[in-house]
């Protein structure tokens, strides 16, 4: 498939994305303990932050890295399981390029996520810092100032 990127697709992506990770062996249990019966609510919050950090909605207001860092049951490992999930669906509803801008921005956030977990970097490596994409390019200059 090769939908555009936009708010709609974003929550289809995010409500796909997860549901692989609720149906997935090590990260389903790992989720499904913190989140609980509030699903709704995360898929909402999710697709908020999402849509602030890909289109510049600036719809999210919150923490990640703070609301990540308690979560002792993360390990090194984990992010590469949820960054493969990630892709799969990414790759399953966007073009190639959107799905890269998404996966750029999803390794950088595992990394810094990871790295303030654990202290390493080795499971999740962002790469080196690339040009802004087209998407990222056009989404900040339609930005407020």
């Amino acid at each position: 498939m090769s939908l555009p990127l936009d708010r709609d697709t974003i929550t289809l992506f995010v409500a796909n994305f997860y549901g692989a990770i609720r149906q997935d062996r090590e990260l389903g249990p790992i989720f499904d303990a913190r989140i609980g019966d509030h699903w709704q609510e995360h898929l909402a919050r999710l697709a908020e932050f999402w849509s602030t950090v890909m289109l510049g909605t600036r719809e999210y207001k919150g923490n990640v890295f703070g609301k990540h860092m308690v979560l002792s049951e993360i390990e090194p490992h984990h992010f590469a399981r949820w960054l493969a999930l990630f892709e799969a669906n990414a790759a399953a509803l966007f073009a190639p390029d959107t799905c890269t801008e998404l996966m750029t921005t999803a390794r950088r956030i595992a990394a810094s996520l990871q790295l303030g977990l654990s202290g390493e970097r080795a499971a999740v490596d962002a790469g080196p810092t690339p040009a802004p994409t087209p998407l990222a390019e056009q989404q900040l200059s339609r930005r407020p100032r």
